[in-house]
């Protein structure tokens, strides 16, 4: 009975020894786990921040011009958004031919409104321009922002479209960017005068010779 009962009890503790060893696995495991799904929780969270970002830029510079319009809608920024698109155009192809004069009626209207409402509203990239010229000191982005929806009401003009259209004019050589300390400053690009000046200074010598 005393060997019995001593294989009993190494049995047991190999037993003992086995469950502890699976319990450390799996509290280490759910750990690994778990952080795994915070780290991609925060990446969704920053993914969905940029993409509202993105929505809110491309909707005001898409109001500024039909060209951008064109553009950003040619290239989806959610897959979901392009497999949508090409569902939505093919029932309006099954309709009769009364029913396509219809729609097809509908459309030219619409975008006669919208080229009239674009028309009639100057785009955001000229209203930055305007104020940048109209103003003798450097303007930071915030700044122009403010005295755009001040000046524009019914328009959001938000600081950060406004900074990357200040940028794609600095790029275009319409404007001029200064840095003072932390902060950036932007100005208009005057005209090139001092060129034609200089044949005239140097022709009165030669005059005066």
């Amino acid at each position: 009975m005393s060997e019995v009962q001593a294989q009993a009890t190494e049995l047991t503790s190999q037993y003992i020894a086995q469950v502890t060893n699976d319990l450390e696995r799996n509290a280490k495991e759910q750990e690994r786990i778990g952080q795994e799904v915070e780290a991609l929780q925060e990446q969704l969270r920053a993914l969905q921040h940029d993409h509202t970002v993105l929505v809110n830029m491309q909707q005001a510079l898409g109001g500024a011009s039909p060209a951008s319009e064109a553009d950003t809608a040619s290239v989806p920024s959610v897959p979901h958004q392009a497999s949508a698109e090409p569902k939505q155009s093919k029932p309006k192809k099954a309709p009769a031919t009364g029913t396509k004069k219809a729609a097809s009626q509908k459309p030219a209207a619409s975008s006669s409104v919208k080229a009239s409402e674009t028309a009639a509203k100057p785009s955001l990239v000229d209203l930055i321009r305007g104020h940048l010229e109209q103003e003798s000191e450097p303007r930071s982005a915030a700044e122009i922002a403010a005295a755009l929806t001040q000046a524009h009401p019914d328009r959001s003009v938000k600081t950060t479209v406004v900074r990357t259209s200040l940028e794609g004019l600095v790029a275009k050589s319409h404007a001029h960017r200064s840095k003072q300390g932390s902060s950036v400053f932007y100005t208009a690009a005057g005209p090139s005068e001092p060129a034609p000046a200089k044949p005239q200074q140097e022709q009165e010598p030669v005059a005066a010779v």
